[in-house]
């Protein structure tokens, strides 16, 4: 039997009565990386990092969820490299490297996606949310700058890397863009760490771990205290669809309601995004 947890971290994330202290983020990416080192250590890759598959009971416990997409992995041979798909994670989590095209990959793709999940702590919403995998390569240079070889070893060599346009001379801006939302200097340390464009230099879970955001006050926290008010299930699928700005829309006419879908249509084929926060 599998242990019910009330909640998953996405449905806690679109509820703007759930307040998050700065010790209680900790907590939660604590458990969340130590979940990784976890699967990592005995050689499993989760390959569908993101919000709505982080389970969290009402005692505050995470728990990885969804490895409908995982498998086994093993380290390159000499002379020879693994054959993975690259068709694996969630669009607006997947790494930089499956979209162009990698298949010899290891546990970096996974810490990508908690690094998305981190910033996501704040900003209450998916930071990339691109509509393509062009789209999606054009939101991280855009944040993470230019993906060219002079910043990620042997990029070009992917096989994709030549057939899509990616921009140039961006320069990086995680901390820049992040920290309207993330006060904290370690988080934004640590978030520029795991969203490294290069797979080789990203850092790793036991790394992360070791990191001083862990190490400094406030110490991580338990969502024990902060749960036992919130009495409701919370999941993604539960959610109501929110709309730009996290505000409930306000009844509407129906001329009113012609009006905003005829907007809201324009809105979507012009690239927009009601969530995104990049």
């Amino acid at each position: 039997m599998f242990e019910f947890c009330e909640h998953d971290l996405a449905g806690l994330l679109s509820n703007a009565n759930v307040k998050f202290s700065l010790g209680e983020i900790k907590g939660v990416i604590k458990q969340l990386l130590n979940g990784l080192y976890y699967i990592h250590s005995n050689k499993v890759l989760h390959r569908d990092m993101k919000a709505a598959n982080i389970l969290i009971n009402k005692q505050g416990n995470l728990k990885l969820a969804d490895f409908g997409l995982a498998r086994a992995f093993s380290l390159p041979k000499p002379g020879g490299s693994n054959r993975y798909t690259n068709r694996v994670v969630t669009l607006w989590y997947r790494p930089p490297e499956l979209l162009l095209g990698e298949r010899n990959y290891g546990p970096a793709i996974d810490l990508w996606g908690a690094g998305c999940i981190m910033a996501e702590m704040w900003t209450r919403s998916p930071i990339m949310q691109g509509n393509s995998e062009q789209h999606q390569l054009t939101l991280i240079s855009h944040l993470c700058g230019s993906i060219v070889p002079e910043r990620w070893k042997d990029v070009d060599k992917l096989d994709m890397y030549h057939k899509l346009e990616l921009p140039q001379g961006q320069k990086r801006k995680v901390k820049e863009r992040l920290r309207s939302y993330v006060k904290d200097q370690y988080a934004l340390d640590l978030i520029e760490k795991l969203l490294t464009l290069d797979p080789k230099l990203r850092t790793k879970s036991d790394e992360a771990l070791d990191h001083d955001f862990f190490w400094s006050d406030p110490m991580p926290d338990s969502l024990q205290r902060m749960l036992s008010s919130h009495t409701q299930s919370m999941f993604e699928y539960l959610a109501p669809r929110r709309i730009r700005g996290h505000q409930a829309a306000a009844p509407q006419a129906p001329n009113q309601r012609a009006h905003q879908q005829s907007r809201q249509n324009a809105a979507v084929a012009n690239d927009a995004s009601y969530e995104r926060v990049f």
